[in-house]
């Protein structure tokens, strides 16, 4: 009978949570570069040079890929023949590890975690619960699979209930538009089918476990039906257009995964969830012989890419910058931004929000006119960094309150992924703009920054607003002062492209 102490899981969990923090799975940096080599978006395949020089820059930092370090979902296989030695619950093992892997002072990650999810939202403060699913299986061992979901590809699951007859490959398709770019493509898509509606979801989820082998699969052929499935979705996603970061080009998905289940005669519950460009996910095993090890990747698996030099940029001065200037960039120009802006999530939005409201003043020293607004929420700093990894976060969660910002004279935000209707009109109206830097390449965003001094609500941790002192930042107009969008126009133009080019004889 194997025997598995407690802190032979916690040890291995929070070892795990760290390793995929910095390093990604070779796989998809193959898959990514194989996807770099064949694009030909320029904005795209910029975009994917950017993630691919941060992932390096962290494999060597060991610092996080991404400033949303993520949720943590752990699926656990445990063998029946297994004793324990201590005195935790299952769970209780895993959030000690949680607990210890983001707040590992070498390498703190940031607890995203709130809790009372309706009302108060406070922090949990060392991201846990996690979220775990447990399996008793014939066995004397333990299988983990841990990853991280960040909340910009988990606030993009769909679910539907399809009747039988229906195409589960069309309604995939179908959905992916409406998901936008906020999930950070290229990354896969996993899709569960069949169970239940909790079942669905928890298949689509699992399934994004798996290794990326789409390039093996389309060269060998699909040999059952779900090979055949992979294949379409994978073909026809790509044929939308949407490309890296919504930016419009040939990958959108690197991979699709499917895993299905029995269902009802009259059911066809059917699940897609999107896993980002900082995938996060590693296999573990306990049998007894101690903690669980991952060995590094080799740094010479990280191609040598570097993103395209500055002299395709404008410079901007944030310090004199003025309304005539930002009504003269056009949708898809490229910015380095140098000076000073500041920095405002949800919280911040919400409390300048209910301030203004209230005809009441903003605290001292947060003066919003003539201002950026960057949406960030960095990661804790070590060993003199100024921030950590400060990626952008999605855009369109601060929709709402854009008609308010715009009010209050903020001449320009940034973020990533696209606006919605609303406030597009507001940019427009207000003659302001939209600007994103790259989601997945927070580390290297995070080396423009040289300083950084809070402004105001330090109660909220992460998302408090804080002064940033930027050089060279580089970032793209998406939203113009006359509304035009690069997230709709880009796509557009690549899906009819592709149109074109699947009609050539």
């Amino acid at each position: 009978m194997t025997v598995i102490d407690e802190e032979d899981v916690i040890a291995s969990v929070a070892d795990a949570l760290q390793y995929i923090s910095y390093f990604h799975p070779p796989d998809y940096i193959r898959a990514l570069s194989e996807a770099y080599t064949l694009e030909r978006g320029e904005a795209a395949k910029e975009a994917i040079a950017q993630i691919l020089e941060n992932s390096r820059l962290c494999a060597f930092a060991r610092r996080p890929i991404c400033q949303d370090t993520g949720q943590v979902v752990v699926f656990a296989r445990i063998g029946m023949g297994v004793q324990w030695r201590g005195a935790r619950s299952f769970g209780a093992m895993v959030d000690e590890g949680v607990s210890r892997a983001y707040g590992h002072p070498a390498n703190p990650l940031r607890a995203s975690i709130v809790n009372d999810p309706m009302f108060s939202r406070s922090g949990s403060g060392d991201n846990t619960p996690a979220i775990v699913h447990i399996e008793l299986v014939p066995g004397e061992s333990v299988e983990l699979d841990i990853a991280a979901k960040g909340a910009g590809s988990e606030n993009k699951a769909r679910l539907g209930m399809l009747n039988p007859g229906q195409s589960v490959a069309d309604w995939v398709v179908d959905a992916v538009p409406g998901m936008g770019a906020g999930w950070c493509p290229p990354g896969m898509l996993g899709v569960g089918v069949g169970g239940s509606a909790e079942k669905a979801v928890q298949l689509a989820k699992q399934s994004l476990m798996g290794p990326i082998d789409m390039a093996r699969l389309r060269a060998r052929g699909a040999q059952t039906p779900i090979e055949s499935l992979r294949l379409e979705i994978c073909d026809r996603v790509n044929a939308l257009g949407i490309g890296a970061q919504g930016l419009g080009g040939l990958t959108t998905v690197l991979d699709v995964k499917i895993l299905d289940f029995p269902t009802h005669a009259a059911s066809l519950p059917v699940a897609v969830i999107p896993n980002c460009a900082a995938t996060r996910h590693a296999h573990l095993v306990l049998d007894g012989a101690g903690p669980a090890k991952l060995a590094a990747p080799r740094l010479e698996d990280w191609p040598e890419i570097t993103a395209k030099s500055s002299a395709s940029f404008r410079r901007v001065d944030l310090d004199r910058l003025d309304p005539a200037e930002v009504a003269s960039w056009r949708s898809g120009e490229r910015l380095l931004l140098s000076g000073k802006l500041l920095t405002a999530r949800d919280a911040a939005h919400r409390r300048i929000d209910a301030l203004a409201r209230a005809g009441l003043p903003l605290p001292d020293g947060l003066k919003l006119d003539g201002r950026v607004l960057y949406y960030v929420g960095p990661v804790d700093p070590v060993d003199g960094e100024v921030v950590g990894p400060a990626g952008p976060t999605t855009a369109t969660r601060m929709d709402p309150y854009m008609p308010m910002i715009a009010k209050l004279g903020v001449l320009a935000t940034v973020g990533k992924a696209e606006r919605g209707a609303e406030a597009i009109a507001a940019i427009r109206e207000s003659r302001t703009a939209y600007l994103i830097a790259v989601g997945g390449a927070a580390y290297l965003v995070s080396k423009a920054i040289r300083s950084a001094r809070l402004v105001a609500f330090p109660d909220l941790g992460m998302e408090a607003v804080r002064e940033l002192q930027v050089e060279d930042m580089p970032v793209m107009v998406a939203v113009d002062a006359a509304g035009a969008s690069i997230h709709i126009d880009a796509p557009s133009r690549w899906r009819r492209l592709l149109v074109r080019r699947s009609q050539t004889p």
